[in-house]
């Protein structure tokens, strides 16, 4: 366990702004993480967990209280309910469980590579193992929800290890019952993948495209990674160091999901995908394109700015603070709701301020 103080928060997210960490605490056991934890609880010092820092929004005070990194290792895969056939419907599967501090876009390449489908669609996703039931990581089709098996995490209300199944997670779109709680700290995550070489079927259309396949259909599984991986870079959504539009938070805002009646009043072009549950949702970069946002905006000189590449994404130039940001987003979702009626939300998790 390694402590460090004065670290600033700029230097562990992705979108590379925030103040210092009065203390910084790297964990690479679940002990470790355990006596942390309840060491700050008995303390009541504010506690901040962070994995690979990609869906933060720090501000520029910084945190007056511990930051606790995971960085927890180890992957074990439970072959015993594993089988040979390549039909998704025929084969019960295997469950692997990944350490929460685990690389998730280095677990999806070895789900390629090993075999087992059901994350594929997912790669190229930064950030920690530990943060996708969070808020239900979701891309091009696929979302954890349909793979997770179950959650172990540390409560610290009930000062115990409690394991949720998928149904107990409460997983929506982009939601969970850990998000937006510091209740629970995700130690281990378990995945229920199926064996075979050919992904599952795609339910994204521009994915669909990119593999020459109908909607519906299936590709391998080395396939679905590389295009979904070229399709992200093309959006500047695959960290890249010298490529300032891959200093974000990934999308910054979640598509707006919409009654009937306030569907109904978009303009016709809007995209529309019907929910389970009737509702409506519609794309937020439509909406965020068609209020007067384009990608770049405001600018090159700017310290914050939308992706060149695509307009769900605030970017740090190089020289950004988080009051940059949250000044681009604040106007940006204005103007949305001004044009439009609809209150976007964002994705990244703030700490330390809000919009």
């Amino acid at each position: 366990m390694r402590e460090k103080t004065g670290v600033m928060l700029a230097e562990l997210t992705t979108l590379r702004v925030g103040g210092p960490a009065k203390r910084l605490v790297e964990a690479e056991t679940e002990a470790e993480v355990l006596e942390v934890v309840r060491d700050c609880d008995t303390r009541n010092e504010p506690l901040l967990v962070l994995g690979g820092g990609s869906n933060v929004l720090a501000t520029d005070e910084g945190f007056d209280g511990t930051v606790l990194r995971i960085s927890t290792q180890g992957v074990d895969v439970d072959a015993s309910a594993s089988c040979e056939a390549d039909d998704i419907a025929a084969c019960g599967g295997i469950v692997v469980t990944a350490a929460a501090g685990e690389s998730w876009d280095a677990l999806v390449e070895r789900a390629v590579t090993e075999g087992w489908t059901g994350i594929e669609a997912l790669s190229g996703i930064p950030g920690a193992v530990g943060a996708t039931p969070m808020q239900n990581v979701g891309a091009y089709g696929q979302e954890v929800a349909q793979t997770v098996w179950s959650v172990r995490t540390y409560d610290r209300a009930q000062q115990r290890i409690r394991t949720f199944a998928n149904a107990d997670c409460l997983f929506q779109y982009r939601n969970s019952r850990f998000k937006g709680s510091d209740r629970y700290v995700i130690l281990t995550v378990s995945y229920q993948l199926r064996q075979g070489s050919l992904g599952t079927p795609i339910g994204y259309r521009e994915l669909a495209a990119a593999l020459g396949v109908e909607l519906g259909g299936r590709a391998p599984l080395p396939d679905v990674r590389a295009a979904v991986l070229k399709l992200r870079r093309g959006k500047g959504m695959v960290l890249e160091a010298e490529d300032n539009d891959t200093w974000s938070a990934g999308s910054f805002f979640t598509n707006p999901v919409l009654d009937v009646e306030s569907a109904a009043q978009l303009p016709d072009a809007a995209p529309r995908w019907p929910q389970p549950d009737g509702r409506v949702k519609t794309s937020a970069a439509w909406l965020i394109e068609r209020a007067g946002y384009p990608r770049g905006y405001p600018n090159a000189d700017a310290a914050a700015s939308l992706s060149t590449k695509h307009t769900l994404a605030l970017t740090n130039r190089g020289t950004a603070k988080a009051i940059d940001l949250l000044a681009l987003a604040r106007e940006i979702r204005a103007g949305v709701h001004e044009k439009f009626g609809v209150e976007l939300v964002n994705e990244p998790v703030l700490v330390g301020c809000t919009l």
